[in-house]
């Protein structure tokens, strides 16, 4: 990368898993980066600390009652302040930022990123939802501001470099690897009785609340699904998704002559996050290693849409199209918000999103209002169920 210019980075979304690890990033090459802005939603003492330490242009948290708090406690450094939502999504505007990390969780990712997107910047997109729930709309924008999508995700980092260099030669199919979760061998009637606790036991990974429970219900890969659809122009025919539980292949890109490309790495996601911020370099690090004698096997098996029906309800919503991914995002944020505050089973989650495709209005071609309420309509129907 040029040493004479350092890209200023916005992290929506700071506090989190993602946003944290992108922080490590920049700490490592800060010959490279620099924070511009950092955003939370409710982590206001994180914040704090984030703040002074990485001293950005500008800091918002989304809780407006905790602005004059997190005012006063950065009120002996040059950092501007600001509350809301609204806030949030004017921040990614500011005229020196050059790459937009979007790592909010859920449909609020959706209008900061259209925001940055009309403003030029560059995304480095965390936030899967955004794509999941309006991929056809990102996609026109970002052709219509020329800004580039540069994928974060594990699995779609995989596949982006795979295809470095690839780009006019033919894909046949795209595999998507999941690790199966913790509870890839569990029956049917032992997944009756997962709690809370088992489920945000990744055996690899270590994500926010909201992924790892996705992560458990197969539900993460079912939206990595739709996401790649929309990030690489491919049918929903042409994605496949294959357990791999030791999660070394993080991806892999089949040709039209049988020829596969894989992504191998530790499961670090420093390493894709850093990836997108540094695209198309490849910056050194002191990260470990893969180490083949230590690994030694690497398994595949085919997902079971019995035991995780939620990455069938993916499917069927990426063939209908319309708002219906919405819909199962919709759906599903409410349900993994009620089982971890205990007020559902674990195999509810399946079952609600099911119950929410058959009952909500059903719209072939969706505007941004049109998403923005049945994200509403769907919301407010599933938590009358629960």
């Amino acid at each position: 990368m040029e040493t004479n210019k350092k890209r200023q980075i916005a992290i929506l979304g700071s506090t989190g898993s993602i946003g944290t690890q992108t922080l490590q990033v920049v700490e490592e090459h800060p010959e490279c980066f620099e924070v511009y802005a950092l955003t939370a939603n409710q982590r206001v003492d994180e914040l704090i600390v984030q703040a002074r330490k990485f001293c950005p242009e500008a800091v918002v948290i989304g809780d407006d009652t905790k602005y004059e708090y997190l005012k006063e406690a950065l009120s002996d450094l040059p950092i501007k302040v600001y509350a809301g939502y609204d806030s949030i999504c004017q921040i990614v505007e500011a005229q020196p930022i050059d790459v937009v990390v979007t790592a909010m969780v859920g449909f609020s990712g959706l209008r900061p990123t259209i925001v940055a997107i009309k403003a030029g910047k560059a995304i480095a997109l965390a936030n899967k939802e955004t794509m999941v729930v309006a991929g056809e709309l990102i996609n026109e924008l970002a052709n219509e501001y020329r800004v580039p999508i540069l994928p974060v995700d594990s699995e779609h980092s995989a596949i982006f470099q795979c295809l470095a260099g690839e780009m006019h030669n033919k894909i046949e199919k795209i595999i998507l690897t999941a690790s199966g979760g913790p509870f890839r061998t569990f029956t049917k009637e032992q997944l009756e009785k997962v709690t809370k606790e088992q489920a945000l036991r990744h055996p690899n990974w270590s994500m926010g609340a909201k992924i790892t429970i996705d992560s458990a219900t197969m539900m993460n890969k079912g939206l990595e699904v739709i996401e790649a659809k929309w990030l690489f122009g491919i049918g929903a025919e042409d994605i496949e998704v294959i357990v791999h539980p030791q999660s070394v292949v993080h991806s892999m890109v089949q040709f039209v002559d049988g020829a596969v490309k894989a992504q191998l790495g530790t499961p670090d996601m420093r390493l894709p996050i850093m990836y997108a911020l540094s695209y198309p370099q490849r910056l050194d690090t002191k990260w470990d290693r893969l180490d083949f004698g230590k690994i030694g096997q690497l398994t595949f098996e085919k997902p079971d849409l019995e035991r995780f029906p939620c990455l069938r309800h993916a499917y069927d919503a990426l063939t209908m199209g319309g708002n219906m991914p919405c819909v199962v995002n919709a759906a599903n944020e409410v349900c993994v918000s009620a089982f971890l505050n205990e007020r559902i089973a674990f195999t509810d989650i399946s079952r609600l999103i099911e119950r929410a495709m058959q009952s909500a209005e059903y719209k072939l071609k969706p505007t941004l209002d049109d998403y923005i309420a049945t994200d509403c309509e769907v919301r407010k129907m599933v938590e009358t169920w629960i």
